[in-house]
C-alpha cells in the first residue's frame, strides 16, 4: 500500500461515483428528501467542494478528473449530461464550466447573535436525481472498470483513481463481488483502485461506519458490500478519525445503513487524495 504520490496538473487522480439509481431510492429519507435527491444534493456539493480544492489565484488547476456513473433498469450511463456527455471522466475545469444550471436556495447560517437566519446561495446542479427500475450493478462495476482501465494507462505514475459507490439495494443482474475484486486490481505504480462503498438507509438500523470486519453487520448482503470494500489509506484513516469515525489500519471503506451525516461524512472522506502540489 503506497497511495502517497503528490498530485499535480501532470500527475492527476480521479474520482469516479457509482450511483444506484433503481426504484427504491424514491424511498424517503427523515429530512423528507428521498434518498435519490438527497444523494444528488451531496454529489453536486462534493462537486463544488473539489473545484473549491482546487481553486488557485490563476485559476482552477486539473488536479482531479471526476466522473459519474448512474445505474437502473439493465444499464450503467453517464450521469452528467450536456456538454459534459461526451466523455464520463472531465477535468475538474471542466465541470466547473458545464453545469446543467444553478439554482437559488436558502441555507441557515449563524446570526452572530446566538441564532440563526436563511440566506441565498448558489447551488450548482451537474447530477439529477433518478429512481426506477432494478440494479445493475454488475454493469456499473464492469463500466468503471473499462473507464479506469484507460485511465491508469494514462497516468501509470499518478495516485490510483477513487470508486466512491452508492447503492440501497441488492444487485438485480449477478453477483458482484469477482467484479469488484476485478476492479480493485487496476491500479498505477502508486497503488490499485480504490473502491468504497456506501448503502444508504431508510430503516432507522444503526448505521455501521468503517468497519475491521463483518462482525457488526447483520445480513449477507451487508457481508458482501464489506468484502466488496478497500481498506482505508493511512492518510483516509486520519480524516475519519478527525470526524470522531474509530478508523484503524484495518478499517474498510463501507458504511452499512448510512443516513444523513453517515453520506455526507462518506463523500467528504472519500475524496481527500494525497497531497496537492
Amino acid at each position: 500500500m503506497s497511495y502517497s504520490a503528490e498530485i499535480s496538473r501532470t500527475s492527476p487522480t480521479a474520482f469516479l461515483f457509482l450511483v444506484d439509481q433503481s426504484g427504491s431510492m424514491q424511498d424517503v429519507m427523515e429530512n423528507g428528501k428521498s434518498k435519490a435527491q438527497f444523494v444528488a444534493d451531496v454529489l453536486n456539493r462534493t462537486l463544488a467542494t473539489l473545484i473549491t480544492r482546487c481553486t488557485k489565484s490563476e485559476g482552477t488547476r486539473d488536479y482531479f478528473e471526476v466522473g459519474v456513473l448512474g445505474y437502473s433498469g439493465s444499464v450503467a450511463e453517464n450521469g452528467l449530461a450536456g456538454h459534459l456527455s461526451s466523455a464520463i471522466l472531465h477535468p475538474i475545469s471542466q465541470i466547473e464550466a458545464h453545469p446543467l444550471r444553478v439554482e437559488d436556495r436558502k441555507k441557515r447560517v449563524d446570526d452572530g447573535a446566538g441564532g440563526l437566519i436563511e440566506q441565498s446561495i448558489k447551488f450548482p446542479i451537474w447530477f439529477e436525481p433518478k429512481a426506477s427500475g432494478g440494479t445493475p450493478m454488475c454493469n456499473a462495476i464492469t463500466a468503471a472498470a473499462e473507464q479506469l482501465v484507460a485511465w491508469c494507462d494514462a497516468h501509470p505514475d499518478s495516485y490510483p483513481p477513487t470508486v466512491l459507490h452508492v447503492t440501497d439495494g441488492e444487485s438485480t443482474d449477478g453477483n458482484p463481488e469477482e467484479l469488484a475484486s476485478q476492479l480493485q486490481q487496476i491500479g498505477t505504480s502508486d497503488g490499485n483502485v480504490l473502491l468504497f462503498n456506501l448503502h444508504v438507509s431508510t430503516s432507522g438500523g444503526d448505521p455501521v461506519r468503517f468497519p475491521i470486519s463483518d462482525a457488526p453487520l447483520n445480513d449477507d448482503y451487508a457481508k458482501l458490500l464489506f468484502r466488496m470494500s478497500s481498506a482505508l489509506p493511512p492518510h483516509l484513516q486520519k480524516v475519519a478519525q478527525e470526524k470522531g469515525i474509530k478508523a484503524t489500519m484495518e478499517s474498510k471503506g463501507f458504511v452499512f445503513n448510512g443516513e444523513i451525516s453517515e453520506i455526507v461524512d462518506f463523500f467528504d472522506i472519500g475524496t481527500r487524495a494525497a497531497q496537492l502540489r
